[in-house]
């Protein structure tokens, strides 16, 4: 009896030990006009989330002193990666910090990525994604460089591309190169890994008839991304962010025209359904990106909210 009551024990201590070491949702966020700084959302099932008092990062790079777009993610060491806009014009470049707790930052630097093109209008919607396959960091933002590309309907100053960097430690990074052009104004695009050798681009149709999301494929994280879709959401949507939940994906995305918080859900990134009822967002929320952190981290914040 003594030995199964020792077991049982062990068992609850382990059960509780792993409840504590768990990784809870994490969503970077921010508030207009985007001079406040870096907030957070939390949640426990990737549907519900709370908001987190306090600003835990200042927007003190850039001549604009503004934070918008903030996109995190973990790295393999459980440092923490954060890059955003400084800037609404200029090629000044993007912002840069690394945290081990996400109160306390380092390293804090603009990354001048497009400093060789000087005639570019805007740096925007920097996104981070980790390739475990090559071991890098690749940052993806959205530029216009007038005259670079056929404009359609768009003026100059308003048709963006997606170009890239990578990087293994923040120090050094690759030669900028164009990431996607699918032949129109793109924007606020996301990589989402769906399988081995099977990635999914998720992105902002940004041409002034469309201004909503779409996808589109490929079998390597740096592209080519071919066969957009036909658009999923709505008129003026943007900010998409996409998380894993059991056996399906959910994109939450900023319905601006709408002054909305909404999200659809797929399992194949072909189909998608309405998720606005199972998901409760703060109002005010901005978007940034979803990611895990540990729950000791999430505490530590909650300590530190104001």
């Amino acid at each position: 009896m003594k030995g199964k009551i020792k077991a049982l024990v062990v068992v609850l201590i382990a059960s509780l030990l792993a409840s504590c070491q768990r990784d809870v949702y994490m969503y970077t966020s921010f508030r207009e006009p985007a001079d406040g700084g870096l907030q957070y959302l939390y949640s426990e099932d990737g549907y519900s989330w709370t908001a987190i008092d306090g600003i835990f990062l200042k927007p003190e790079l850039g001549e604009q002193k503004i934070m918008r777009d903030p996109s995190m993610v973990r790295g393999k060491d459980g440092v923490y990666h954060l890059v955003w806009t400084i800037g609404w014009q200029g090629n000044e470049g993007i912002g840069y910090a690394s945290s081990k707790d996400l109160i306390h930052w380092e390293n804090k630097k603009i990354v001048p990525v497009m400093a060789h093109e000087e005639t570019t209008v805007n740096i925007w919607a920097p996104e981070l994604f980790y390739d475990e396959d090559e071991d890098r960091f690749i940052i993806i933002w959205a530029s216009t460089i007038p005259e670079r590309f056929p404009k359609g309907e768009e003026e100059e100053r308003n048709n963006h591309r997606m170009y890239y960097t990578t990087t293994k430690d923040f120090e050094t990074f690759t030669e900028t190169k164009l990431f996607a052009d699918p032949g129109f104004s793109i924007i606020d695009a996301v990589i989402v890994k769906k399988d081995k050798n099977d990635y999914v681009l998720v992105l902002k149709d940004n041409t002034r008839p469309n201004r909503n999301l779409k996808v589109a494929f490929a079998d390597n994280p740096l592209g080519p991304y071919e066969q957009v879709s036909e658009p999923y959401t709505g008129f003026k949507t943007e900010g998409p962010s996409v998380v894993k939940l059991d056996d399906e994906w959910l994109i939450y995305f900023d319905s601006y025209g709408t002054m909305s918080y909404e999200a659809v859900s797929t399992t194949d990134f072909k189909t998608f359904k309405n998720a606005n009822d199972k998901i409760s967002v703060p109002k005010g929320h901005k978007h940034g990106t979803i990611f895990k952190a540990s729950k000791k981290d999430l505490e530590k914040l909650l300590k530190e909210q104001k």
